[in-house]
């Protein structure tokens, strides 16, 4: 198997190709970790704690031409760290997150849609992004959050309750 030679060039620090391969997939990644995270400044973290990850761990990465969902699975595995350590830094039990991401406005479908994903608890928003948006399968998302299938399987069940129950509502 040929080795990527920007692969390469990133392994041995070399800055010029970092840039090149974080430029390459920052825009996907950051939508996915605003996504499961419901917030612009912790997608921001997620993105830089991803890559720096990406970029001390690349030697081990056995396939190259895995790249992209090796990436993302880093993403992932990130934003919900991120996001049980924001959980932890909760308000007298109310998630912090829960009362920044109020639905505001019906300007358009997709930003309505958007900001009621936003609103979700974070486990039923993870999972939500991940099946739904994403495209993994449930045994691929509770490999990836360290949850069992079933657990996915009613994280998304639940989502889905509650999404239709916001979208009536407004």
């Amino acid at each position: 198997m040929q080795q990527d030679p920007l692969i390469l060039q990133c392994i041995d620090n070399q800055r010029v190709a970092q840039k090149v391969l974080y430029d390459k997939y920052k825009d996907a990644m950051y939508t996915l970790s605003y996504r499961i995270s419901g917030s612009f400044e912790l997608a921001d973290d997620i993105l830089q704690e991803a890559f720096v990850k990406v970029f001390r761990s690349l030697k081990k990465l056995k396939d190259h031409r895995t790249l992209p969902g090796w990436i993302k699975t880093i993403v992932v595995r990130t934003a919900y760290e991120n996001i049980e350590r924001e959980k932890k830094k909760s308000l007298g039990g109310v998630d912090v997150a829960d009362v920044e991401y109020k639905l505001t406005t019906k300007s358009s479908d997709v930003e309505y849609i958007e900001q009621a994903i936003a609103k979700l608890p974070h486990g039923f928003r993870t999972v939500f992004v991940l099946v739904e948006i994403e495209g993994y399968k449930h045994h691929e998302v509770a490999e990836m959050l360290g949850i069992t299938e079933g657990t996915s399987k009613s994280q998304l069940s639940r989502a889905k309750q509650k999404l239709r129950e916001m979208l009536i509502e407004a």
